[in-house]
């Protein structure tokens, strides 16, 4: 039942979130004659979410407890990354994002069907602080992740208007100084976000530096110090650019490897 369901409505929400992010793409680079609608490409997306949300719920929530495996926490994060996006396209101009962020979405939840996983978590139905803990630190590694990409974006533009080639794809970007406040707008949510991932990995972890935990609380730790130091160098001293650039793309990756590299390692090469 599980398997046949998540099969076809996993495929759907594939090639929903592929189609979409390939008709953003088109669309930037005005490859079409008819320009299909942002509004209409967004909902294409959400609809892609809402189906893979379905596909989730059935591979997380068991009966015996919830099952964040390496490829369903990997999967529940593309969800919450396309998910973020998509709404937040609603307000700003962040959509073209998910030229890469929506066929990374598709990708999790491929990998997830493909490699089912299984890393029970004990629960009696009733929403605790270590619950919590989870969904924020999923919430703020997302956003992160959304930054990451906000960043490698810039660069190229970056890149470009120093090459003076400001045609192409990069008409259809916003400016560089509204894609700026947009990146420090996201680190800014995303770093409230981390710190209160930590604080409630304090309160609610039996202990936050036990020896399988050990790695990620101190890899966590410093992509904190990471991003608070960008968000204290933009304060004091105006930092942006290809400064802003680095800075973000150091503290998502000692994110990654808190959370990723350390579930992988953990997981799937040792078997815990």
């Amino acid at each position: 039942y599980g398997a046949m369901n998540i099969s076809i409505v996993g495929i759907v929400a594939i090639l929903l979130y592929l189609a979409t992010g390939l008709l953003l793409a088109l669309r930037l680079s005005h490859a079409t004659t008819t320009q299909p609608s942002k509004l209409g490409l967004i909902a294409m997306g959400l609809i892609a979410t809402g189906l893979h949300a379905s596909v989730l719920y059935q591979a997380i929530s068991t009966p015996a407890g919830f099952n964040l495996g390496f490829f369903n926490a990997t999967s529940l994060v593309g969800w919450f990354i396309a998910l973020l996006l998509l709404l937040a396209a609603l307000a700003r101009p962040v959509e073209n994002l998910g030229i890469g962020l929506l066929p990374l979405a598709a990708l999790t939840l491929l990998l997830a069907a493909i490699f089912p996983s299984r890393h029970l978590m004990l629960t009696d139905g009733v929403f605790t602080g270590l619950d919590a803990h989870i969904l924020i630190s999923v919430l703020a590694y997302s956003l992160l992740g959304i930054a990451a990409v906000q960043a490698l974006l810039l660069a190229i533009q970056d890149a470009h208007l120093r090459d003076r080639h400001p045609g192409g794809f990069m008409r259809g970007l916003p400016p560089l100084q509204t894609m700026e406040t947009i990146l420090f707008q996201i680190i800014s949510i995303g770093f409230a976000l981390l710190s209160l991932a930590l604080l409630s990995g304090l309160l609610f972890l039996e202990n936050i530096f036990a020896q399988h935990l050990v790695h990620k609380t101190l890899l966590s730790l410093l992509a904190w110090v990471v991003f608070a130091t960008l968000l204290w160098g933009r304060w004091r001293f105006g930092w942006r650019g290809r400064t802003a650039i680095r800075w973000t793309l150091a503290g998502f990756f000692v994110l990654m490897l808190a959370y990723t590299g350390t579930k992988l390692v953990l997981e799937v090469m040792l078997g815990r």
